[in-house]
């Protein structure tokens, strides 16, 4: 099961590799998006504040964001077959310690430690496409790991909701342990091994993949161009999808736990289209010369006036906040196109590090924000503002965050040197 001759994957086996990969993404999703569903039990179970429960949640993205640099080299060096298997392992404890936890502290724990053992469950499958998929079909596979995503994320909502009264939020863990069993045979039989560089080959590639290599990625104009927007809008995406869009709707427009299981099943479904059609038309639009760049720039202000409208209504928003909320998840999935053109930017051998690196960027920003909301609407009840008008505020600073961000986007490409890239940017 070695790559050889072509750097290129057979069609058939093309699909086997993405369907391994995909289940295993499609799980971390699951795990990653469940706090929001289980919230209202959670919270019950062990009194849990907004800072406690942004806390538990942001813990999954700092065990995540522990492990991305040193998983970049791991998988420039021993591959993704090897590195993800190893941390998928880390990901079945986590998921069990879960299921037993019986202090908040202890949840905090077992939460981080799923986050590191599912962090390679995007970096793994993104850097092997790098390598094994010719261009066209890497900006596919790498939308369609993102709608993949959303239909974990989406398996995070009603059929959770529905599972809770038959089974309990702690046999769901013990299954999804079990699952990630399954995942881990899957990828065992069905990925290839990975062949480093040789010295005779290329010697360079050995050279970078044997050393540090960050260097050339932390040098880059084009990557702290992406930083802040990946930072604010595409981490704050993930924030208020995977946690802060229940609450909004329960604590805000008043819905009820079913309800709001309902809506982040709109949100997800929403989500899930979208990537699939970034997977459609992405390769179409790189051929047509569209730059993401243009893309994000035309498409943000379309999440700004979302937020505009949920700060502004408040519980005016009613029975719409699922419609609001989607509008905004939708609209901001735009950033999803930055990570692979990160990834093309660099040469192969360093595409690991790139994407980790980048990576690292969204995940630091997914934790700030789900954590940061909950501390200002803790910060605004402590200085007796009525939770409604907490949350508002919470929303409203997290939006002025993001629409600098975008500006920052925005004049960066202004400055001598630092053109727009095309879609599919690098060699």
């Amino acid at each position: 099961m070695t790559i050889q001759a072509s750097p290129y994957l057979p069609r058939r086996r093309v699909i086997l590799v993405f369907l391994a990969f995909a289940l295993a993404y499609f799980l971390s999703s699951l795990i990653r998006a469940i706090t929001a569903t289980l919230s209202p039990s959670l919270t019950a179970e062990f009194a849990l504040s907004a800072q406690d429960l942004g806390l538990l949640a942001g813990g999954y993205f700092l065990g995540f964001s522990l492990t991305q640099l040193p998983l970049g080299r791991w998988l420039d060096l021993h591959g993704p077959k090897k590195v993800i298997l190893a941390f998928l392992s880390v990901a079945v404890m986590g998921c069990l310690a879960f299921a037993w936890a019986e202090q908040f502290h202890s949840l905090l724990a077992a939460r981080v430690l799923c986050g590191m053992g599912v962090s390679a469950c995007l970096m793994a499958p993104l850097t092997a496409y790098r390598r094994w998929f010719d261009r066209n079909t890497q900006l596919r596979a790498n939308s369609w790991m993102l709608m993949t995503g959303s239909t974990g994320m989406l398996a995070a909502t009603l059929p959770v909701q529905w599972l809770m009264p038959l089974w309990g939020w702690r046999p769901l863990f013990i299954v999804l342990a079990a699952m990630v069993v399954v995942t881990m045979a899957l990828v065992l039989l069905l990925v290839p091994h990975w062949s480093p560089p040789s010295q005779r080959a290329d010697p360079v590639a050995l050279n970078t993949t044997t050393s540090d290599g960050y260097r050339l990625i932390w040098q880059s104009p084009y990557f702290w161009r992406m930083v802040p927007i990946g930072f604010f809008c595409h981490g704050g995406m993930v924030a208020i999808q995977t946690l802060w869009a229940g609450q909004w709707m329960t604590q805000v427009a008043g819905w009820n736990a079913t309800d709001a299981a309902g809506g982040l099943f709109v949100i997800n479904l929403g989500m899930l289209i979208s990537f699939w059609l970034w997977g459609l038309i992405t390769p179409r639009l790189a051929k047509a010369g569209v730059r993401m760049e243009t893309l994000i720039t035309w498409c943000l202000p379309m999440t700004f006036a979302a937020l505009l409208v949920l700060v502004t209504a408040g519980p005016a928003v009613g029975s719409g906040a699922a419609a609001v909320l989607t509008v905004f998840c939708v609209g901001s999935s735009v950033v999803s196109l930055i990570q692979p053109a990160v990834g093309l930017k660099f040469p192969v051998h360093l595409a690991g590090r790139a994407l980790s690196a980048y990576n690292l960027v969204v995940l630091s920003g997914i934790f700030c924000v789900q954590w940061g909301i909950g501390l200002v609407i803790d910060l605004g009840l402590a200085m007796d503002l009525y939770p409604v008008m907490a949350y508002r505020v919470a929303l409203m600073t997290f939006a002025a965050c993001s629409v600098l961000s975008w500006l920052y986007f925005i004049l960066k490409r202004m400055r001598p040197g630092s053109a727009p890239k095309p879609l599919n940017p690098g060699p």
